[in-house]
Protein backbone atom coordinates (compact mmCIF):
# COMPACT_ATOMS: atom_id res chain seq x y z
CA UNK A 1 0.00 0.00 0.00
CA UNK A 2 1.30 3.15 -0.69
CA UNK A 3 0.97 6.65 0.95
CA UNK A 4 -1.73 8.13 -0.88
CA UNK A 5 -3.76 5.22 0.59
CA UNK A 6 -2.58 5.59 4.07
CA UNK A 7 -3.18 9.41 4.44
CA UNK A 8 -6.38 11.89 3.73
CA UNK A 9 -5.75 15.51 1.99
CA UNK A 10 -6.19 18.59 4.35
CA UNK A 11 -5.23 20.68 1.63
CA UNK A 12 -5.35 24.33 2.72
CA UNK A 13 -3.49 26.58 0.91
CA UNK A 14 -2.93 30.35 2.22
CA UNK A 15 -2.92 32.98 0.18
CA UNK A 16 -1.57 36.07 1.77
CA UNK A 17 1.70 37.90 0.15
CA UNK A 18 4.33 38.86 2.49
CA UNK A 19 8.00 39.86 1.77
CA UNK A 20 9.55 40.58 5.19
CA UNK A 21 12.76 39.00 6.05
CA UNK A 22 12.68 36.18 8.88
CA UNK A 23 15.87 34.92 11.31
CA UNK A 24 14.24 31.80 13.60
CA UNK A 25 16.12 31.57 17.08
CA UNK A 26 19.75 30.29 17.45
CA UNK A 27 18.72 27.73 19.98
CA UNK A 28 15.57 26.53 18.42
CA UNK A 29 14.49 24.78 15.61
CA UNK A 30 11.56 26.45 13.60
CA UNK A 31 8.97 23.96 12.19
CA UNK A 32 7.92 25.23 8.54
CA UNK A 33 5.52 22.92 7.18
CA UNK A 34 1.99 22.34 9.25
CA UNK A 35 -1.03 21.68 8.36
CA UNK A 36 -2.30 24.60 6.71
CA UNK A 37 1.20 24.85 4.78
CA UNK A 38 0.54 28.69 6.41
CA UNK A 39 4.05 29.64 6.03
CA UNK A 40 4.33 29.16 2.28
CA UNK A 41 3.31 30.53 -1.11
CA UNK A 42 1.90 28.27 -4.51
CA UNK A 43 3.30 29.77 -7.66
CA UNK A 44 2.07 27.07 -11.01
CA UNK A 45 2.75 27.63 -14.66
CA UNK A 46 2.15 25.27 -16.86
CA UNK A 47 1.61 21.50 -18.14
CA UNK A 48 4.93 20.97 -20.44
CA UNK A 49 4.58 18.66 -23.20
CA UNK A 50 8.10 16.99 -24.33
CA UNK A 51 7.97 19.30 -27.41
CA UNK A 52 8.99 22.17 -24.76
CA UNK A 53 11.86 24.25 -26.09
CA UNK A 54 11.27 27.05 -23.38
CA UNK A 55 9.08 29.30 -25.37
CA UNK A 56 5.57 30.21 -23.47
CA UNK A 57 3.44 27.34 -24.35
CA UNK A 58 0.62 28.67 -27.62
CA UNK A 59 -2.81 26.92 -27.69
CA UNK A 60 -4.07 25.38 -30.75
CA UNK A 61 -5.08 28.60 -32.20
CA UNK A 62 -1.36 30.01 -31.76
CA UNK A 63 -2.19 32.05 -28.54
CA UNK A 64 -0.14 32.62 -26.03
CA UNK A 65 -1.03 30.40 -22.94
CA UNK A 66 -0.28 32.48 -19.72
CA UNK A 67 0.75 30.97 -16.30
CA UNK A 68 -2.07 29.68 -14.08
CA UNK A 69 -0.30 32.12 -11.46
CA UNK A 70 -0.24 32.97 -7.98
CA UNK A 71 -1.93 30.74 -5.13
CA UNK A 72 -3.99 29.30 -7.35
CA UNK A 73 -3.64 25.66 -6.69
CA UNK A 74 -5.23 23.78 -9.79
CA UNK A 75 -5.44 19.93 -9.77
CA UNK A 76 -4.65 20.25 -6.07
CA UNK A 77 -1.26 19.72 -6.85
CA UNK A 78 0.21 20.85 -3.46
CA UNK A 79 -1.70 19.42 -0.31
CA UNK A 80 -0.82 18.86 3.04
CA UNK A 81 -1.46 15.10 3.88
CA UNK A 82 -1.67 13.48 7.74
CA UNK A 83 -0.07 10.50 8.39
CA UNK A 84 -0.15 9.50 12.81
CA UNK A 85 -0.84 13.22 12.69
CA UNK A 86 2.06 13.94 11.18
CA UNK A 87 1.81 16.89 8.27
CA UNK A 88 2.95 15.83 4.66
CA UNK A 89 2.96 17.91 2.19
CA UNK A 90 2.30 15.96 -1.00
CA UNK A 91 3.25 17.53 -4.38
CA UNK A 92 2.08 15.54 -7.29
CA UNK A 93 4.09 17.16 -10.28
CA UNK A 94 1.53 17.57 -12.66
CA UNK A 95 1.54 21.04 -13.42
CA UNK A 96 5.28 23.04 -12.91
CA UNK A 97 6.00 25.38 -9.89
CA UNK A 98 6.53 25.58 -6.63
CA UNK A 99 5.49 25.77 -2.92
CA UNK A 100 7.90 28.96 -1.73
CA UNK A 101 8.16 30.71 2.24
CA UNK A 102 6.66 33.82 2.67
CA UNK A 103 10.01 34.95 4.61
CA UNK A 104 13.33 35.01 3.83
CA UNK A 105 16.41 33.53 5.52
CA UNK A 106 20.12 33.76 5.62
CA UNK A 107 22.59 31.84 7.61
CA UNK A 108 20.68 29.00 8.53
CA UNK A 109 20.53 24.84 8.69
CA UNK A 110 17.39 23.60 7.37
CA UNK A 111 16.72 19.99 7.25
CA UNK A 112 13.85 17.83 5.36
CA UNK A 113 12.78 14.58 4.58
CA UNK A 114 12.26 13.81 1.13
CA UNK A 115 10.19 10.46 -0.66
CA UNK A 116 9.48 9.87 -3.69
CA UNK A 117 5.57 8.90 -5.15
CA UNK A 118 4.85 6.92 -7.73
CA UNK A 119 3.45 9.36 -10.79
CA UNK A 120 5.31 10.84 -13.28
CA UNK A 121 4.34 13.57 -16.16
CA UNK A 122 5.01 14.83 -19.38
CA UNK A 123 7.96 15.79 -20.14
CA UNK A 124 9.21 13.22 -17.78
CA UNK A 125 7.53 10.06 -18.09
CA UNK A 126 10.42 8.54 -19.55
CA UNK A 127 13.07 9.59 -17.34
CA UNK A 128 13.83 10.31 -14.09
CA UNK A 129 11.95 11.79 -10.93
CA UNK A 130 12.65 14.83 -10.44
CA UNK A 131 12.19 18.06 -7.89
CA UNK A 132 14.75 20.58 -5.98
CA UNK A 133 15.19 22.44 -2.86
CA UNK A 134 15.57 26.17 -4.31
CA UNK A 135 17.56 28.31 -2.00
CA UNK A 136 18.20 32.20 -1.64
CA UNK A 137 15.22 32.61 -4.20
CA UNK A 138 14.80 36.30 -5.08
CA UNK A 139 12.36 38.37 -7.28
CA UNK A 140 9.51 36.78 -9.17
CA UNK A 141 8.34 33.17 -10.21
CA UNK A 142 8.60 32.16 -14.43
CA UNK A 143 12.20 33.59 -14.87
CA UNK A 144 13.65 30.15 -15.54
CA UNK A 145 14.27 28.43 -18.63
CA UNK A 146 10.99 26.37 -17.56
CA UNK A 147 9.13 29.72 -16.44
CA UNK A 148 8.69 27.98 -13.02
CA UNK A 149 10.98 29.38 -10.62
CA UNK A 150 12.97 32.06 -8.78
CA UNK A 151 16.42 33.13 -9.31
CA UNK A 152 17.95 30.56 -7.00
CA UNK A 153 20.53 27.85 -6.58
CA UNK A 154 19.39 24.90 -6.48
CA UNK A 155 19.78 21.91 -4.40
CA UNK A 156 19.04 19.52 -6.86
CA UNK A 157 16.27 16.08 -5.45
CA UNK A 158 16.12 13.90 -8.44
CA UNK A 159 16.69 9.70 -8.48
CA UNK A 160 20.36 9.19 -7.90
CA UNK A 161 21.33 12.83 -8.37
CA UNK A 162 20.44 14.15 -4.71
CA UNK A 163 22.68 17.15 -4.23
CA UNK A 164 23.31 18.05 -7.75
CA UNK A 165 23.74 22.23 -8.37
CA UNK A 166 21.91 23.81 -10.50
CA UNK A 167 22.19 27.50 -11.50
CA UNK A 168 18.33 28.81 -11.80
CA UNK A 169 17.88 31.92 -13.98
CA UNK A 170 21.58 34.41 -14.05
CA UNK A 171 22.86 32.86 -10.55
CA UNK A 172 26.06 31.77 -10.61
CA UNK A 173 28.49 29.81 -7.62
CA UNK A 174 31.83 28.79 -7.23
CA UNK A 175 32.02 24.99 -6.02
CA UNK A 176 34.69 22.43 -5.13
CA UNK A 177 34.84 20.43 -7.85
CA UNK A 178 36.80 18.42 -10.91
CA UNK A 179 37.00 20.50 -13.89
CA UNK A 180 34.34 19.04 -16.78
CA UNK A 181 36.53 17.77 -19.80
CA UNK A 182 34.87 16.89 -23.36
CA UNK A 183 31.14 15.08 -22.60
CA UNK A 184 31.87 14.68 -18.78
CA UNK A 185 30.14 16.90 -16.48
CA UNK A 186 31.92 18.66 -13.53
CA UNK A 187 32.00 16.80 -10.36
CA UNK A 188 31.71 17.58 -7.03
CA UNK A 189 34.68 16.60 -4.63
CA UNK A 190 35.74 18.07 -1.17
CA UNK A 191 39.69 18.00 -2.41
CA UNK A 192 39.29 19.73 -5.77
CA UNK A 193 39.59 23.70 -5.31
CA UNK A 194 37.14 25.88 -6.01
CA UNK A 195 35.47 26.09 -9.77
CA UNK A 196 33.28 28.78 -10.71
CA UNK A 197 30.13 28.11 -12.60
CA UNK A 198 27.20 29.48 -14.57
CA UNK A 199 26.80 33.22 -16.00
CA UNK A 200 30.23 34.84 -16.50
CA UNK A 201 32.62 31.66 -16.20
CA UNK A 202 32.80 29.49 -19.22
CA UNK A 203 31.15 26.82 -17.65
CA UNK A 204 27.33 26.28 -17.36
CA UNK A 205 25.97 26.42 -13.81
CA UNK A 206 25.17 22.38 -13.33
CA UNK A 207 27.49 20.03 -11.19
CA UNK A 208 26.82 16.17 -10.27
CA UNK A 209 26.91 15.49 -6.63
CA UNK A 210 30.12 13.99 -5.15
CA UNK A 211 28.12 10.52 -4.67
CA UNK A 212 24.87 9.06 -4.68
CA UNK A 213 23.91 8.43 -1.17
CA UNK A 214 19.93 8.44 -1.42
CA UNK A 215 17.97 5.99 0.32
CA UNK A 216 15.85 3.22 -1.52
CA UNK A 217 12.71 4.28 -3.19
CA UNK A 218 10.29 3.21 -0.44
CA UNK A 219 12.89 5.05 2.33
CA UNK A 220 12.56 8.42 3.19
CA UNK A 221 15.75 10.33 2.48
CA UNK A 222 17.09 13.03 4.31
CA UNK A 223 18.60 16.40 2.96
CA UNK A 224 20.48 19.25 5.01
CA UNK A 225 21.89 22.33 3.93
CA UNK A 226 23.96 24.55 5.78
CA UNK A 227 24.20 28.56 4.45
CA UNK A 228 26.45 30.88 5.76
CA UNK A 229 27.02 34.22 4.24
CA UNK A 230 28.12 33.33 0.59
CA UNK A 231 28.85 29.64 1.54
CA UNK A 232 26.88 26.55 1.84
CA UNK A 233 27.23 22.46 2.52
CA UNK A 234 24.92 20.19 1.31
CA UNK A 235 24.46 16.73 2.97
CA UNK A 236 22.30 13.83 2.01
CA UNK A 237 21.78 11.22 4.83
CA UNK A 238 24.89 12.79 6.58
CA UNK A 239 27.14 12.67 4.06
CA UNK A 240 28.69 15.88 2.13
CA UNK A 241 27.82 15.69 -1.09
CA UNK A 242 29.13 19.33 -1.83
CA UNK A 243 30.15 22.62 -0.87
CA UNK A 244 30.05 25.89 -2.63
CA UNK A 245 31.03 29.22 -1.63
CA UNK A 246 31.10 33.11 -3.70
CA UNK A 247 26.87 32.87 -3.87
CA UNK A 248 26.20 35.25 -6.46
CA UNK A 249 23.67 36.13 -9.63
CA UNK A 250 24.76 38.26 -13.20
CA UNK A 251 23.02 41.21 -14.07
CA UNK A 252 23.78 43.88 -16.99
CA UNK A 253 27.47 42.11 -16.73
CA UNK A 254 27.98 42.76 -13.18
CA UNK A 255 28.23 40.05 -10.11
CA UNK A 256 25.66 40.59 -7.62
CA UNK A 257 26.25 38.42 -3.69
CA UNK A 258 23.11 36.08 -2.99
CA UNK A 259 23.44 35.53 0.19
CA UNK A 260 19.56 35.73 1.85
CA UNK A 261 16.34 34.87 0.44
CA UNK A 262 13.11 32.70 -0.18
CA UNK A 263 12.89 28.99 -0.16
CA UNK A 264 11.26 27.06 -3.13
CA UNK A 265 10.26 23.11 -3.11
CA UNK A 266 9.42 22.73 -6.74
CA UNK A 267 6.91 20.91 -8.70
CA UNK A 268 8.42 19.27 -11.65
CA UNK A 269 6.60 16.61 -13.13
CA UNK A 270 7.07 13.71 -10.65
CA UNK A 271 4.93 12.89 -7.62
CA UNK A 272 7.09 13.57 -4.74
CA UNK A 273 6.46 14.14 -0.74
CA UNK A 274 8.21 15.83 1.93
CA UNK A 275 8.05 15.86 6.26
CA UNK A 276 9.76 17.46 8.76
CA UNK A 277 11.21 20.51 7.00
CA UNK A 278 12.96 22.40 9.80
CA UNK A 279 15.03 25.74 9.78
CA UNK A 280 17.25 27.35 12.48
CA UNK A 281 19.48 30.64 12.42
CA UNK A 282 23.15 29.87 12.97
CA UNK A 283 26.20 32.82 13.54
CA UNK A 284 28.77 30.75 12.37
CA UNK A 285 29.74 27.53 10.35
CA UNK A 286 28.94 24.38 12.83
CA UNK A 287 31.57 22.71 14.06
CA UNK A 288 33.27 20.61 11.68
CA UNK A 289 31.90 22.18 8.51
CA UNK A 290 34.53 25.70 8.17
CA UNK A 291 37.47 23.09 7.39
CA UNK A 292 35.98 22.42 3.86
CA UNK A 293 36.55 26.22 3.04
CA UNK A 294 40.45 26.43 3.80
Amino acid sequence: MNLNQLIKPVIAIALLFTFSSFTPSNEKWVNLLDKKLSQWEVYQSFKFTTSFNGQQPKDEKGNLIEPVGYNKNISNVFAVDELNGEPILHITGEIYGCVFTKQEFENYHLTLKVKWGDKKWEPRTEKLKDSGLLYHSIGECGVDYWRSWMLSQEFQIMEGHMGDHWGIASSAIDVRAFIPEGKMNTVASEKQAFLPIGPGTGLDGFCLRSADYESPADEWTTLELICFGDKSVRIVNGHVVMVLQNSRYVKDGKSIPLTKGKIQLQSEAAEVYFKDIRIKSIEKLPEGYSKYFN
